[in-house]
């Protein structure tokens, strides 16, 4: 799975996180690893253009995408049938996100991680223009997160553990993974 990062906005962001939490929604929705996304991080100015451009609503917004290709019946992104298929474009306003983060009284991070699984949904189809819609999105965005959060901390976690117990071995002098001969 091809995912490039592009950040324009002039905002310093964790670049890995977002791929890597987008390359999460991708695989949990089943999405062919041949796939290619793209995500742009812009200025309030690019993104209210956008806005206005695609939307026809006035000011910025937090995230818009932009499907690359048309997702039918017959030509999913998941299908191995088509084996490269260029998703589109998700494109994050850090600086608008920002407001966003402190309202919801978490981190800049995390707001634009939530607005990357939101943005990759919708170009696969999904939508929240009905109530109904709504729920089954917003259920299936937390959920993605959510799990992609508890396996991040997990990996984390291994790895300053993997890292002390490197440190102890190096200072006994014993390689790590090494056993002592008996």
């Amino acid at each position: 799975m091809s995912i490039e990062i592009c950040n324009e906005s002039g905002v310093a962001v964790d670049e890995p996180a977002i791929a890597s939490v987008a390359r999460y929604a991708l695989d949990t929705m089943r999405v062919n690893p041949l796939a290619e996304l793209s995500v742009l991080l812009v200025e309030l100015d690019v993104m209210a253009e956008l806005h206005q451009r695609w939307m026809e609503l006035p000011g910025p917004t937090d995230v818009m995408s932009f499907p690359m290709d048309e997702l039918d019946a017959s030509r999913r992104p998941d299908s191995l049938d088509d084996p490269e298929s260029i998703l589109g474009d998700v494109v994050l306003c850090p600086e608008f996100a920002k407001e966003q983060a402190h309202a919801a009284g978490h981190s800049l991070d995390d707001e634009l991680h939530l607005l990357t699984v939101h943005g990759v949904l919708h170009l696969l189809g999904y939508d929240h223009a009905e109530p109904d819609q709504e729920r089954e999105m917003f259920a299936l965005q937390n959920q993605v997160l959510e799990r992609w959060r508890t396996e991040r901390a997990a990996a984390e976690a291994a790895a300053r553990q993997h890292r002390a117990d490197s440190h102890v071995l190096g200072t006994a002098g014993l390689e790590p993974f090494d056993t002592p001969e008996r």
